[in-house]
């Protein structure tokens, strides 16, 4: 019978942040949110890595994909994989795994304030998670590529307001479907997006920062005029009811001193995606 895996990947080294290193603690409370069920917690280098063309820290998130990589080999056929991350960087892995399942009946959406579309050249940051969704349509850094990738035509942007130049370009160029803040409201503009790709299977991508931060602040790189936790789960509620759901991650969690805001916002996303979320 098929279940569901929560695979912990508590990286930081690919955030541009400087308070990254709380995302260890965000990948942790994440998991012991999840409702019981399968947990592997993947063993990642924890050190901070050399520079290689163009990308900070890229010897420690090679070998970080590696071990995410073992981690998933490991999963049962038919088990839903649940990543809780960790930076953005942390899909990669996943999402190559869902590739290799569906193929072109997959499409991935990407709820995200950013695009994630940068190239090493054209980052401003050096950060590989400005990077991540560009590596899965096919354009990524080396040791930082995916096994096969992704046609640029099956992603869907939800929610992201913060694109580089480049990004925008790129966007416009590949045919990357974009589905805004206002027209998240109601599900039927992202329903029709995923549709227009002809996949029958999903993909969902929830960088925390597609929330308004004052929703939820706890992110590395907040950006105003986000998503309210109702249109989130909705959207993503409305994703599973019509296509078949081939993995989930929640990325980009930095937990701080709480006043109980992000606590309480938390357990509303896994209530709502998940069931009853753990103490």
């Amino acid at each position: 019978m098929s279940g569901r895996v929560v695979l912990e990947v508590a990286q930081w080294q690919g955030s541009g942040a400087a308070t990254a290193g709380r995302l260890r603690d965000g990948a942790a409370r994440l998991a012991e949110l999840m409702p019981e069920g399968r947990r592997c917690t993947v063993a990642l280098d924890g050190g901070v890595g050399s520079a290689r063309g163009g990308v900070r820290n890229a010897d420690v998130l090679e070998r970080n994909l590696r071990a995410v990589r073992e981690a998933l080999a490991e999963v049962p056929p038919g088990d839903t994989v649940v990543t809780v991350g960790g930076d953005c960087g942390v899909d990669l892995a996943p999402v190559e795994t869902a590739l290799s399942v569906f193929g072109d009946r997959l499409a991935l959406v990407w709820f995200d304030a950013h695009a994630d579309l940068n190239t090493p050249e054209s980052s401003p940051s050096g950060a590989f998670h400005g990077m991540v969704l560009r590596a899965l349509i096919g354009d990524g850094p080396e040791g930082l590529r995916p096994v096969r990738s992704l046609s640029a035509d099956r992603v869907v942007l939800a929610g992201a307001r913060s694109l580089d130049p480049d990004e925008r370009d790129l966007v416009e160029r590949r045919g990357i479907r974009h589905v805004g803040v206002e027209q998240l409201a109601e599900p039927g503009p992202l329903l029709a997006a995923v549709r227009a790709t002809g996949a029958e299977a999903v993909y969902v991508h929830i960088d925390l920062d597609v929330l308004d931060p004052r929703v939820f602040p706890a992110v590395g790189t907040p950006e105003p005029g986000g998503l309210g936790i109702d249109d989130l789960l909705g959207a993503v509620r409305a994703l599973t009811r019509e296509f078949a759901l081939a993995g989930i991650a929640l990325t980009e969690y930095e937990r701080g001193e709480d006043t109980g805001q992000e606590e309480a916002a938390l357990r509303r996303i896994v209530d709502g995606l998940f069931g009853t979320a753990r103490g």
